[in-house]
C-alpha cells in the first residue's frame, strides 16, 4: 500500500516558550519537496502569535477532502467522455462541538463548479451521480466522521 509523508518543522527562534506567547509559524514538507508555510489558525490563536497569511490544519482538512473529491470527479468524467474545462470548489469547513464535547470539524461543504468543454455534457442528475460516486471513493472522505455534503453550483 502507499505510504505518504509530510515533514512538520517548527523552531523556537530563542524567544521565551514557558509563557505560551510563543509563534505557532511552522513549514510542511512533502514528500514532493514543496514546502507550504504554516501556522495555527487565527481563529484559534489570535494574531501575531499566528500568521494569518498561512494555511491552517483546518484549512489544509477542507482542502484535502476538496481536492479528493475533484481528482476523483475529473476522473469519473474522463472514463464517461464528458471534457471537463474548468473545476472550482469554494469548500467551507465547520468547527463544533462533538458528542464527548470536544473541538471538531464537525461539517465540510463542498461547492464545486464544474465547466464542460465541447458538445457532451451530463445532465443535472448524471452529475450528481458522478459527485456521489467522486465521495464514495475519496480516500480522505472515507477516513472521516465529518458530515461531508456536496452542492453543485
Amino acid at each position: 500500500m502507499p505510504f505518504h509523508t509530510a515533514v512538520i518543522s517548527w523552531y523556537r527562534n530563542d524567544v521565551p516558550f514557558s509563557d505560551n506567547r510563543y509563534h505557532r509559524s511552522h513549514q510542511w514538507t512533502f514528500d514532493g519537496g514543496i514546502t507550504v508555510p504554516a501556522s495555527a489558525s487565527p481563529h484559534v490563536v489570535p494574531v501575531p502569535l499566528s500568521d494569518p497569511s498561512a494555511v491552517d490544519p483546518e484549512e489544509a482538512f477542507v482542502a484535502s477532502i476538496s481536492g479528493c473529491h475533484m481528482l476523483w470527479f475529473l476522473s469519473i468524467a474522463a472514463r464517461r467522455g464528458f471534457i471537463v474545462e474548468t473545476y472550482r470548489d469554494e469548500a467551507e469547513g465547520e468547527m463544533g462541538k462533538i458528542s464527548s464535547g470536544k473541538m471538531a470539524m464537525t461539517r465540510v461543504r463542498l461547492n464545486p463548479k464544474v465547466v464542460y468543454a465541447g458538445g457532451s455534457r451530463p445532465s443535472g442528475e448524471e452529475e450528481a451521480g458522478m459527485h456521489q460516486q467522486a465521495h464514495e471513493n475519496c480516500f480522505i472522505a472515507n477516513s472521516v466522521n465529518t458530515e461531508i455534503t456536496v452542492h453543485p453550483v
